[in-house]
């Protein structure tokens, strides 16, 4: 079983489109035509993300949430070097016990997105 898709809403659509595609070099494709404005963003051929539009409010922690969406990449350097030119905040997490590092960034919105590198893969 494979993770098809994830679906964040946003108040902010087109930041957080263009954030995505900044950071993760995701790119908008087909969509079907929803009664309601949004973006598939596509990795690979297949629309991994999904955008849509919500209203801003604070997030509760303590109620049942999906908390983040974590993404496995390779380039762990490239990564790092990209989100210091964009000056986009991250925060590391190395686990040597898995052989992978974690950066986590957050969107223009705030949503919590876990970035993870296999040393042997970048």
């Amino acid at each position: 079983m494979n993770l098809d898709h994830v679906t964040l809403r946003t108040a902010d659509l087109e930041g957080t489109r263009s954030f995505l595609e900044q950071v993760l070099d995701l790119k908008p494709g087909y969509r079907p035509a929803f009664s309601f404005p949004g973006y598939w963003l596509y990795a690979g051929g297949e629309p991994i993300v999904h955008l849509i539009p919500g209203r801003s409010s604070r997030v509760d922690r303590s109620s049942e949430i999906i908390d983040h969406a974590g993404f496995r990449l390779e380039g762990y350097s490239k990564y790092r070097e990209k989100l210091d030119a964009l000056d986009i905040h991250y925060s590391r997490m190395d686990l040597p016990e898995l052989d992978e590092r974690r950066l986590f960034v957050r969107t223009p919105t705030g949503i919590l997105l876990e970035l993870v590198f296999r040393e042997n893969g970048g």
